[in-house]
């Protein structure tokens, strides 16, 4: 039965992992990215074998020690696993926000790669327009000059008179500069959509190394959550395991008990006077006056002898039902194996023993015993005892 034992706190190796170089963010990564890579680069993750081996906590006594231990380790790595979610959350947060700045840049990539396109087109119909504006101006010149450039001698000498010379001068005179203009024209447009093309070129890389970045951050972020993640596994599964081998040892325990046969009955409404303070709470959850949790066998049997003779030594919390003999006898007080109405009688079997207190001895040897936790449920009964296995009890007379 259980009782206030000095713990075997966990000892928790921390190692660093990992290490993780920092990385230069764009400027697109705002600061708390940058504070949180730092924060991830430095992270201690704690490693597996974080909870005490059963291996070394053995012998009839220590089996309480090991359910102390036991019970201690997993609310260590409760606590551990707690602190291992609030900063998987955080990974997570950081991996959202980067999601967030990256699909952003895509947006804006998704924009600048339709410009880029639309300027693509502009040049390549600038270049379709160059290309029919010299033919159409060809065909004018072919109905001007038949064969080659004729002189202004030329000219005049096919002129019907010198006005109709000075019409053929002009004209040629505009087609020169309207063919020159027009691809002066179209050149510079070129030019334009050629200058604004390489502009979108040139955002477009950045934005993709920019991406790049957030990415290989986000990966970051992403690799110390699954790692995390990992380490929660871990630990939850050293609770399950420890969690398990607790309840094997108590229902060793309650095997042990119902050895005493008997049926047990709920008795005594009053619970033969335990104090409601420790009776209605959660088993385990308080210690008693003498360093045992409460509803525990032997934290009933201390209250009733404290209620009977007004006294119970305080064992320094050292009480599981089998070591109470020995504590008695180290304290002066007799034991014997004859049983008494007002005595403590003690089964020393299983982990960890069982405390009752005598209520009766009947005429044939039998005993009339109330307790608490037989059926390890933290309950108080009472219940009767044969005269054959009261034989193999031992009992502790506290009033002398």
């Amino acid at each position: 039965m259980k009782h206030l034992h000095k713990r075997d706190k966990l000892t928790v190796i921390v190692q660093k992992q990992k290490t993780m170089k920092k990385s230069k963010v764009s400027r697109f990564v705002t600061a708390k990215f940058h504070v949180g890579l730092l924060a991830v680069a430095s992270a201690v993750l704690v490693g597996a074998g974080f909870l005490p081996a059963l291996s070394h906590l053995a012998g009839a006594d220590s089996y309480q020690d090991q359910i102390n231990s036991l019970n201690a380790a997993n609310a260590d790595a409760r606590s551990v696993v707690n602190g291992l979610q609030a900063t998987a959350a955080s990974y997570q947060d950081a991996i959202n926000q980067l999601q967030q700045q990256i699909n952003g840049l895509q947006a804006s990539i998704d924009a600048n790669v339709a410009q880029q396109a639309t300027l693509q087109q502009q040049i390549t119909d600038a270049q379709n327009q160059i290309d029919q504006e010299k033919a159409f101006l060809a065909n004018d010149v072919k109905t001007m000059y038949v064969d080659g450039t004729p002189s202004t001698l030329e000219v005049l000498a096919t002129s019907k008179n010198l006005s109709d010379f000075v019409d053929k001068q002009e004209y040629r005179t505009s087609v020169q500069t309207k063919l020159q203009d027009t691809l002066k024209k179209i050149a510079a447009l070129q030019k334009e959509l050629q200058t604004k093309k390489a502009a979108v070129d040139q955002l477009l890389s950045e934005e993709k190394a920019q991406q790049n970045q957030l990415a290989s951050a986000q990966a970051q972020q992403a690799s110390l959550l699954s790692y995390n993640e990992s380490q929660q596994s871990a630990y939850n599964a050293q609770i399950r395991a420890n969690s398990s081998q607790i309840a094997s040892l108590r229902a060793a325990q309650a095997a042990a008990n119902a050895k005493l046969g008997g049926g047990i009955i709920a008795g005594d409404p009053g619970h033969g006077g335990y104090p409601s303070r420790w009776n209605n709470a959660p088993q385990d959850s308080m210690i008693d006056s003498w360093g045992m949790y409460n509803r525990e066998c032997v934290s009933y049997t201390a209250w009733k002898v404290y209620e009977a003779y007004g006294y119970m030594p305080y064992w320094g919390g050292v009480g599981n039902a089998n070591q109470w003999p020995g504590d008695a006898r180290a304290a002066g007080i007799p034991t014997g194996s004859t049983p008494r109405a007002g005595s403590v009688a003690i089964w020393n079997v299983g982990a960890f023993g069982h405390a009752m207190w005598v209520e009766a001895v009947n005429g044939d040897g039998s005993l009339w015993v109330s307790q608490y936790n037989y059926s390890y449920n933290g309950q108080y009964s009472e219940m009767s005892v044969s005269a054959s296995m009261a034989r193999q009890l031992t009992y502790i007379y506290f009033g002398g």
